[in-house]
């Protein structure tokens, strides 16, 4: 397993949210947090967390419903941790319903979560790692299937569109170099830089032009990149 974990955490109770960050930031971990839904939501999207840790009852949007949105409209897989004062049974099997992971119920000792989270992200990078299923920010390539789909709905790209989307799939939101996509999809028959800009611009009419969120970004003089707006 990776050294850094990277965690999420959505809760608007500030003096949680500080004892976490102390406890987890000694041990190494990477922290970052948001205090409603919306802007966890935003978060959860935007960057890639190892796990987040989520409460259900939090302004704007709730747990629950973030939980729902990150599995069922983003695609997102990244281990849920609903951490909560909620702790009836109809509680827990709504939250594992929704695609949480693990449940646990406040007040709980940090060892323990720590634990739990250890467990999760060892597990889910196990599975990953065998996984050809890649998915930014609701954008998902399956390199088995070849399928491509944008918030649930199907996109159909050409065989050099969906080889490009691959490459930036895979690296994002890294930057991409024209040269390196070049040389990966035409080895050494490398056309033309004309070549490889008409078919960015077919992908990003594909994947971008029907959403209102872009994608797809050109960086001046370098190449390209998967990226969302702030």
């Amino acid at each position: 397993m990776q050294d850094t974990i990277n965690i999420l955490i959505i809760e608007d109770n500030a003096a949680l949210v500080a004892n976490l960050f102390d406890y987890f930031e000694t041990l190494g971990y990477i922290m970052d947090a948001a205090p409603d839904g919306l802007t966890g939501l935003h978060l959860a999207t935007r960057n890639q967390y190892d796990a987040i840790i989520l409460d259900l009852m939090i302004p704007g949007i709730d747990g629950i419903e973030v939980c729902r949105r990150l599995r069922n409209e983003y695609k997102i897989e990244t281990p849920i941790i609903f951490l909560t004062a909620k702790g009836t049974l109809t509680d827990k099997i709504e939250g594992f319903d929704t695609g949480g992971d693990d449940y646990v119920v406040k007040p709980v000792e940090l060892p323990e979560l720590e634990r739990r989270i250890k467990a999760l992200v060892k597990r889910s990078q196990k599975y990953s790692s065998f996984s050809n299923v890649f998915n930014y920010a609701g954008l998902v390539y399956n390199a088995d299937s070849m399928e491509v789909t944008r918030d649930g709905v199907l996109i159909q790209l050409n065989p050099v569109c969906r080889k490009i989307l691959e490459i930036l799939i895979k690296n994002a939101p890294n930057v991409v170099t024209r040269q390196y996509l070049e040389t990966q999809i035409w080895k050494d028959n490398t056309p033309d830089h004309d070549v490889l800009r008409s078919h960015i611009y077919m992908l990003r009419n594909a994947i971008d032009k029907p959403f209102e969120k872009k994608l797809l970004k050109t960086v001046q003089r370098t190449g390209y990149r998967l990226m969302q707006d702030d």
